[in-house]
């Protein structure tokens, strides 16, 4: 099971997102903290491949994948950020970006070029990618350009300020305490593993316990993912519940040939 450390304060536009590499091993894992209102209803969609694309398995809710992972260990994850002017000719994609993404690309590069092919921006949000190859990359739109920010060294983080936006201050206490959390990994004793739940771990001192605002809408973790993209192992938790735990192999799940939906709530 994983341990998840609650947090000290709320924030229910709040996302974590971390791509770690093993510098050790190798291993690679994708971990995530969706924080939003209570009152949706998420689910998991696992789709497997068909002729032309992918198999997937995406997380999210009305209709739309918030994040996910494809059976070529290409993982998608985005999280919020201050509102920017796009470039000239670029817009939101209608319909599944998450689900189109997954289906149709194996690799970052790939996913890249769906991107800019389909003249993809975002105005409120950037978008972590990552694959089996041990490239990531974020990508962002701040003052009407898109930037993309690489991985460097062994790990990309991403929260809710636009990492290119030199005007933001970069002073996210999530952010930072999640490059202490994976500095510590890094500085273990080689004879040490790093697991999944080590991993997770880092992003567990960064989750948002319920609590309502003003107005009484309940709000903060909604779900927390962990993927190892070596093992291509999956798990997903629910409201901070470890008994409510959904956990899957990848690759497996994918080649049973059947749809389906698992309702979280």
């Amino acid at each position: 099971m994983l341990l998840i450390i609650i947090a000290l304060t709320t924030d229910v536009s709040a996302c974590s997102i971390v791509y770690f590499i093993d510098s050790r091993t190798g291993k690679i894992y994708f971990v995530n903290n969706e924080d939003y209102w209570y009152d949706v209803k998420p689910y998991i969609q696992i789709i497997p491949g068909s002729k032309g694309k992918l198999g997937r398995i995406w997380y999210g809710w009305n209709n739309f994948g918030q994040g996910g992972v494809n059976e070529k260990g290409l993982v998608i994850d985005g999280a919020t950020t201050t509102e920017q002017n796009i470039p000239a000719g670029y817009s939101a994609m209608k319909g599944n970006m998450t689900d189109d993404i997954l289906a149709k690309c194996s690799t970052v590069d790939e996913a890249l070029h769906y991107l800019e092919d389909k003249r993809i921006a975002l105005k409120n949000a950037h978008i972590m990618l990552g694959d089996r190859n041990g490239k990531a990359v974020i990508v962002e739109w701040v003052d009407a350009a898109k930037h993309i920010i690489p991985i460097q060294n062994n790990r990309l983080a991403a929260t809710n300020f636009n990492i290119s936006d030199n005007t933001e201050a970069k002073t996210c206490w999530r952010y930072s305490l999640i490059e202490k959390g994976l500095d510590e990994l890094d500085a273990r004793n080689s004879k040490d593993i790093i697991t999944l739940k080590d991993v997770g771990n880092v992003i567990g001192k960064t989750v948002q316990p319920p609590e309502k605002d003003s107005e009484g809408r309940l709000g903060g973790t909604i779900y927390s993912t962990f993927i190892d993209l070596t093992d291509m192992k999956f798990i997903l938790i629910y409201k901070l519940d470890n008994s409510k735990m959904q956990k899957m192999d990848i690759v497996k799940e994918l080649h049973t040939g059947t749809s389906r939906k698992i309702k979280l709530e």
